[in-house]
């Protein structure tokens, strides 16, 4: 069936800030249905609130609005666009409950718009979770013993009626939240109590818990034609009982019988047809019983989720923009394949590769909070690794994660204590894989291992080789390891690094040159989605070591961009943004644009937005080889966060060229104390200062600048490690636990300016001319992390002579910095007088708030300066702000209760949303102003 006509303009809901459980695979989603109705012809416009997204850019839809996510706000967008049809599925959990929301008010009729890609009575059958159990049993679909309850009375009956262990989960929440598991009766009360407050109906199911059972996840598509197909199984590595946003993941499912999935297939498929009649892309998630191939239905989500980005980047099969297609009347048979362009989209991926997701988790940011893993949700984001083997594939998802580790344990941070290592096992935590490893590296029974973590036995076999392989290893010098062996350890993922410490007093460098000169070298292979059955046509690719090099390096001028990672605190989508408009700038100035990263939420990792992406980890050796291969005219690292600046000193070493700001420039002003010094020529103040290496030392200095004084180490994002101190013995533990969190590193000691007033500027340079993008005012005064800081652009109440030393300075810091490209700096504010604070030359994650605020491109302007194809001159720039416009951050303390919420000088939130305001007078600035006075000096 052709697509429906009379759909000519289609409103997408977004799904607002990033929060733990809703994160930014929404924005992927978001961003590629908006560009695939885009092609239909179709009048796209988007709702969402926040700026840091590139879904919320004009590049991806017709119209932007960024408002809060009210019924309200999608009713004027209604009446002013004159909408045909709502897709609420690529927004989340928000998006269907405003969808839910709005059908309820009778918004949707009122309209004469139509939802499509859901039936809105499927959410109600899904989310509540009576519905769903009894519509399970309905159908035959095997479900775990529940009960509905709605009051504490109700509760604790369906707990005697049932039995213990007890799962409580609640109805319409997010990420898991408040649930959780109940293994005693005298636990009970108080979960139920956490459960029926968490859910916004009052509303919990107490099920039986089948802990230990293996959990699986199907990603379906269905279109008008009742035509379904399932795009990819995953397997938990982790069996039920963790959060699978919290689990390690396989696809395709690894130990699973060709029977049993057959049948899960067809479960699925019943379920997906029972929820309603919809055209559009559902997640199934099953448990099964490992001692008899038991299946009993979890859940079901009609809607994008967040294991939908994972399947589209896994197979290459993009779930969102073919689930936008059906939404508006196409069947899968009339869609081409995206990626290889000769075959329908009614064609089931098929992977001869194998990739795995591991969480990261921020719990340093944390302090006290509980590091079990359950059924809540406590990750901040994801990473892929695409190999050959499960071995292959995890080792590089391990040196992906940003946490330091070399692969999967071979890198001397291994856990020696037996005791911490039991414990671990047994209580699920960040650390449990490196755990697993450690226990069998200390002779630790791979069978007992087994019993307590319930994971697996073929998944443990596995890692159980990688210590065989280690122990084979030692028996060598570098020069004598044979060809053949040497070339499996590559196989299995073990970075030069790992086998540089196995073999001992040998480095990196060396253990490359040895492999190299034996000519073994990482190959690259097409991520292809049908195992090479039809020829490919997408240069989407993954590392490997085996003969055929499937990535051919083109003649044209090329520019790599290093990517962001994984989402944590302190670096999050703002940044993926950035590297989005590189790419962009990369191409529009006729260079061939290289992407490389391993996170699969991102729009970065779409394979249809660079020329050529690399799905490989951000990580010295892996980005080394695809610069050998591509020799590309120089690598962008100053939009991917730290993560890509970590590299500027190799590329530096190697001779490869930095665009943009040199590495030493970006090294003055990464080190605290030359930037110090640098501010003391510009005769631009700066708070007093001093370097230690050691406790003693800073005691010295700290009385020298004069307390209170701001710890920080060298070389840091989002505040990692910095704490203001008040005296000798607080100062003590806290240098002593910084050097032990970041041996080698050096603590800079300031003084702190008690009770001044933090601003921010950010600016783009090309050497000659300065541009200042925006200046900020925030409402927190300094002492508090800027990111944790709601900020107002323009600023609201500083002077002119302040506004103008602001600018003065920022102007002054670029030009000695020699910035090619972005800057932002962040001043303190003291009875007038502006102070310094830092300044990092690279994108910052207040750019596209301001970008979006003003309605200026600030990151393409700036990607084309590094490229050096122009100059700031050459751009009319023309702001559009009228008012003001306040960035406030969001926090996701629900998932750490037992966190204190207080502010400090070490980042916390986890997104951040937009508003703009006519003018100061606006009740939400009043009452912003207002709760957050405790911490302000006025």
């Amino acid at each position: 069936m052709p697509r429906d006509t009379s759909i000519r303009s289609v409103l997408i809901i977004g799904s607002g800030p990033i929060i733990i459980g809703q994160a930014c695979e929404f924005d992927y989603s978001g961003s590629q249905a908006a560009l695939s109705l885009k092609e239909e012809g179709i009048e796209v416009s988007i709702i969402n609130s926040n700026p840091a997204t590139i879904m919320t850019d004009k590049v991806i839809a017709d119209h932007v609005y960024l408002r809060p996510l009210t019924v309200d706000s999608i009713e004027e967008i209604l009446i002013e666009q004159k909408i045909d049809a709502v897709l609420p599925t690529m927004g989340g959990q928000t998006a269907l409950n405003l969808c839910k929301e709005a059908e309820e008010r009778g918004v949707w009729e009122k309209h004469g718009v139509k939802v499509i890609g859901v039936d809105v009575a499927a959410i109600e059958k899904t989310e509540n979770r009576e519905a769903f159990r009894q519509l399970m049993v309905d159908i035959g679909v095997g479900v775990a013993p529940s009960k509905i309850a709605n009051s504490f009375l109700e509760g604790k009956e369906a707990a005697q009626e049932i039995g213990y262990p007890l799962v409580i989960r609640p109805s319409y929440t997010l990420g898991g939240s408040g649930g959780g598991f109940v293994h005693k009766k005298e636990e009970f009360d108080a979960a139920l109590k956490r459960g029926l407050e968490a859910s916004p109906t009052h509303e919990v199911l107490v099920e039986q818990a089948v802990l230990g059972w293996k959990e699986y996840e199907l990603e379906l598509l269905r279109d008008s034609n009742d035509n379904v197909i399932i795009i990819c199984s995953i397997e938990n590595f982790d069996p039920m009982g963790i959060h699978t946003g919290d689990s390690i993941t396989v696809a395709p499912a690894m130990t699973l019988s060709d029977r049993c999935y057959q049948d899960m297939r067809n479960q699925a498929i019943k379920m997906m047809r029972a929820i309603g009649n919809f055209a559009g892309g559902c997640n199934v998630q099953f448990s099964v019983n490992p001692d008899n191939d038991q299946i009993i239905a979890i859940e079901i989500n009609p809607r994008v989720s967040r294991s939908s980005a994972l399947a589209s980047k896994a197979t290459g099969y993009p779930i969102a923009k073919i689930a936008s297609k059906l939404a508006i009347g196409y069947n899968l048979d009339e869609i081409e394949n995206q990626i290889t362009k000769t075959t329908s989209a009614y064609f089931e991926p098929t992977l001869d590769y194998v990739i795995v997701k591991i969480p990261r988790w921020n719990f340093d940011k944390f302090k006290g909070a509980n590091m079990e893993l359950g059924l809540q949700m406590k990750s901040v984001g994801e990473v892929m690794g695409i190999g050959r083997s499960f071995i292959e594939a995890l080792q590089k998802a391990c040196q992906s994660l940003e946490i330091g580790r070399a692969g999967l344990g071979a890198d001397g941070k291994h856990n020696r204590s037996i005791d911490e290592i039991m414990y671990g096992l047994e209580h699920a935590s960040w650390n449990r894989l490196f755990l697993i490893k450690d226990a069998m590296s200390m002779g630790v029974p791979l069978e007992s291992i087994r019993k307590v973590t319930r994971i697996d036995k073929w998944f443990l076999a596995q890692i159980q080789d990688l210590v065989h392989l280690e122990t084979e290893l030692k028996r060598y010098s570098l020069n004598n390891i044979p060809k053949d062996f040497f070339f499996t350890l590559k196989q299995k993922g073990f970075s030069d690094i790992q086998i540089a410490y196995l073999l001992g007093n040998v480095t990196e460098d060396e253990v490359y040159d040895r492999r190299t000169s034996l000519g073994i070298r990482r190959v690259y292979k097409m991520v292809d989605t049908c195992a090479a059955e039809f020829a490919a046509q997408t240069p989407y690719y993954y590392s490997t070591f085996e003969e055929e090099n499937e990535s051919v390096s083109s003649d044209k001028k090329k520019i790599i961009v290093l990517g962001s990672g994984p989402n944590r605190i302190g670096q999050g989508i703002e940044f993926d943004y950035s590297c989005v408009h590189g790419l962009l700038a990369a191409k529009e100035s006729g260079f061939e644009a290289i992407m490389v990263n391993c996170n699969p939420e991102t729009v970065s990792t779409d394979f249809n937005m660079a020329d050529k992406l690399y799905f490989e980890p951000v990580f010295w050796e892996h980005v080394r080889e695809i610069i050998e291969l591509e020799k590309p005219e120089g690598v962008i690292v100053q939009l991917g966060g730290q993560t890509a600046l970590k590299m500027a000193e190799k590329l530096h070493e190697k001779g490869i060229k930095i665009i943009g700001t040199s590495y030493n420039d970006m090294d003055v002003a990464e080190d605290r104390g030359r930037f110090s010094d640098l501010l003391k020529e510009l005769e631009i103040p700066y708070p007093k200062y001093g370097v230690a290496e050691n406790a003693e030392e800073a005691i010295v200095v700290a009385n020298e600048v004069g307390y209170p004084v701001l710890v920080r180490p060298s070389y840091v994002l989002g505040g990692q490690g910095m704490s203001i101190v008040i005296n000798d013995e607080d100062l003590e533990k806290a240098v002593v636990k910084l050097l032990g969190d970041l041996p080698g590193n050096r603590v800079l000691i300031d003084h702190f300016l008690d009770r001044a007033e933090e601003t921010e500027s950010d600016s783009i340079s090309d050497g000659e001319d300065v541009h200042i993008v925006g200046l900020m005012e925030h409402i927190e005064p300094a002492g508090i992390h800027s990111g944790d800081s709601s900020a107002v652009l323009p600023p609201f109440s500083l002077s002119d002579q302040v506004i103008a030393d602001m600018e003065t300075y920022s102007k002054k810091i670029a030009r000695a910095l020699n910035v090619i490209g972005l800057l932002n700096i962040q001043f303190a504010v003291k009875d007038d007088k502006v102070y310094v604070i830092e300044a990092n030359p690279r994108a910052s994650r207040t750019v596209p708030f301001i970008a979006k605020a003003y309605d200026v491109p600030y990151i393409n302007i700036a990607a084309k300066i590094m490229l050096g194809v122009n100059k700031l001159k050459d751009f009319n720039i023309e702001r559009k702000l009228q008012g003001y416009a306040i960035k406030e951050p969001v926090f996701s303390y629900d998932k750490f209760p037992e966190v204190p919420k207080e502010l400090g000088p070490e980042m916390k939130s986890t997104g951040e949303s937009i508003r703009f305001i006519k003018d100061l007078e606006d009740p939400y600035f009043r009452k912003l102003y207002k709760d957050k006075s405790m911490y302000l000096s006025k």
